[in-house]
């Protein structure tokens, strides 16, 4: 048995309060999913500047009323220190997700980036430190790696940030350090490498490719590439996601403290692959898709490859993916076809 297996048998019996930010969103509102199906209490802390409402109210229809109880939800905003404290208040674990994400948003509005990615996440360290949460997680980034060209990517080598969105998530990484030794304050970072699931969002300028392409797709429209498509990228489905945030709140382990860790598979699909592999999942539920690919120029600010070592991880926190690339985009699509057909229903009354 996995010690994630473990802990998803141990955690109903010892519930803890664990405080969510960006609860609203794609990893935040899956985190709180997984929790509350835990039987944990949780705290949620959004201000739906990239969140959804629809998010949590998914997620009270997959829980229990009495699972539903044990989650409280606070409107405010990481910028805010007073919001962060209030949502520390009387809290075990620490998840924090809160975040604007994306290169090209970063590049478009880098003021926003920093503000929210740099001065928030002071804040919440700060909140968290005078709080004396047992543990800090929060979500680092694989743009950390910057140009550095070597594959895979092993924690202790980076190189120059590419973007605005990748200096605020190196900085993270600087200001956890910091804390440490400062402060005694132990964090865990993790870089995660192109996660996709449920309830991510297809719409909008800055949608990440998966769900993107997928509803291009399902609306029989073109899929642009970037490149020529043999981009490389390390996607990793959700849930293991979940599972190296639990794993990092939890663990006992000394040694695992103040460390980053990349959250991956540890493989490489090129967006070529992604393409192909879409249209089979597609197929697979009813949708079928005859038209090529059109190719454009590369994309500023992006890498040209991405794969991840996961040694550090498997070895210190006992993290095991549970979903391949594959095996996730087939978990995934259902609930991307269901979300994007309603989606294309509604926008046809209107």
């Amino acid at each position: 048995m996995t010690r994630y297996e473990e802990l998803l048998q141990s955690l109903p019996k010892d519930p803890k309060v664990w405080l969510v930010t960006g609860v609203a969103g794609f990893i935040g509102s899956n985190l709180l999913e997984t929790l509350l199906k835990l039987d944990q209490t949780v705290v949620g802390l959004d201000n739906f500047a990239t969140g959804y409402q629809r998010n949590l109210d998914e997620v009270q229809s997959l829980v229990s009323p009495e699972q539903w109880q044990r989650f409280r939800f606070i409107e405010g905003d990481i910028r805010n220190l007073e919001d962060c404290r209030k949502a520390c208040e009387g809290v075990n674990y620490v998840l924090h997700q809160a975040a604007l994400g994306s290169v090209p948003r970063s590049i478009n509005d880098p003021i926003t980036t920093n503000a929210t990615n740099i001065d928030g996440f002071l804040n919440m360290l700060v909140a968290a430190r005078d709080a004396k949460v047992d543990s800090f997680t929060y979500a680092a980034s694989s743009s950390t790696y910057g140009d550095h060209p070597g594959l895979p990517k092993v924690e202790d080598v980076i190189g120059r940030p590419l973007s605005p969105y990748a200096v605020t998530k190196y900085v993270n990484e600087l200001y956890a350090e910091v804390f440490a030794r400062s402060y005694g304050f132990n964090t865990i970072g993790l870089r995660y490498f192109n996660v996709f699931g449920k309830r991510q969002d297809p719409a909008g300028a800055y949608a990440a490719v998966i769900p993107k392409w997928t509803a291009a797709l399902i609306e029989q429209e073109e899929i642009y590439i970037n490149g020529d498509g043999e981009t490389s990228r390390d996607f990793c489905y959700i849930e293991n996601c979940v599972q190296a945030n639990i794993l990092s709140a939890t663990t006992e382990n000394d040694e695992s403290l103040n460390q980053v860790y990349n959250v991956a598979v540890g493989g490489r699909v090129t967006l070529n692959e992604l393409f192909e592999a879409l249209k089979v999942e597609l197929a697979h539920n009813g949708v079928r898709y005859n038209d090529f690919p059109v190719y454009r120029d590369y994309r500023v600010g992006d890498v040209r490859h991405s794969q991840a070592s996961i040694e550090k991880i498997k070895s210190l926190l006992g993290y095991h993916p549970q979903f391949d690339a594959v095996s996730g985009l087939a978990e995934a699509m259902p609930w991307y076809k269901i979300f994007i057909e309603k989606r294309l229903s509604s926008s046809s009354v209107r």
